[in-house]
């Protein structure tokens, strides 16, 4: 079962970090290019699509910190979940509209792959927002602009204080100087992650996306 985890405020590092973020609210953002080259030739080779594992990568990284799983309770106390999943958007091409769907996390690669791909095709022609409906709170934003490219990006979350997990949105890739890069947009709540813990996130990221050897 799944379960939020209250923190130990009196054994907490960032009790006064927390406490400070939440009384002066701060969310920021910020956007990086990531190089993808290894990655989109290892899931050529695999045979993979690279949406569904874009979204491991960042399900992985989100899953081992946590500061990236980290939500209020009911008398607004921090907590943690044991696992967060996420959620994705799917594009309806006739009507010009998206859905959103969300997969549970999975440590295996091509076991998630291949429950993203799935949960996509059932869902294909339902064209509701929430098709599986609305409720969880144990899941993060994945989004994408797959059509364009950005060095920027910014999102205006009104009364959005209490939203501590993380929003990531990809664009779309771009050659520069013989590689391929994907812009990544990461937003964030200050009471939650700092910007140590941000640049980690970054990193690991693109040391998943360098070394592909988990596409076996």
């Amino acid at each position: 079962m799944n379960e939020l985890r209250p923190i130990d405020l009196d054994s907490w590092p960032r009790r006064e970090h927390f406490a400070h973020y939440r009384r002066e609210p701060c969310a920021w953002e910020m956007t990086v290019d990531v190089d993808v080259t290894a990655f989109v030739d290892a899931a050529r080779t695999a045979g993979v699509k690279t949406y569904p594992s874009q979204i491991w990568v960042l399900s992985t990284v989100v899953n081992r910190h946590d500061e990236f799983r980290m939500q209020l309770t009911d008398d607004g106390r921090p907590a943690v979940w044991d696992t967060v999943h996420p959620t994705f958007t799917v594009f309806h091409a006739d009507t010009e509209t998206f859905s959103v769907l969300v997969v549970e996390h999975d440590p295996d690669p091509r076991t998630f792959h291949d429950a993203v791909v799935a949960t996509t095709e059932r869902y294909r022609d339902d064209h509701r927002m929430f098709p599986q409906g609305t409720g969880r709170t144990d899941t993060f934003d994945v989004s994408t602009i797959p059509r364009t490219s950005f060095t920027g990006f910014a999102l205006h979350l009104t009364g959005a204080e209490d939203h501590l997990l993380p929003i990531v949105t990809l664009g779309r890739y771009r050659r520069v100087e013989g590689r391929t890069r994907m812009p990544l947009a990461l937003r964030i709540d200050h009471a939650a992650v700092d910007g140590f813990h941000a640049s980690r996130f970054v990193t690991e990221v693109e040391d998943l996306f360098a070394d592909p050897s988990w596409l076996g």
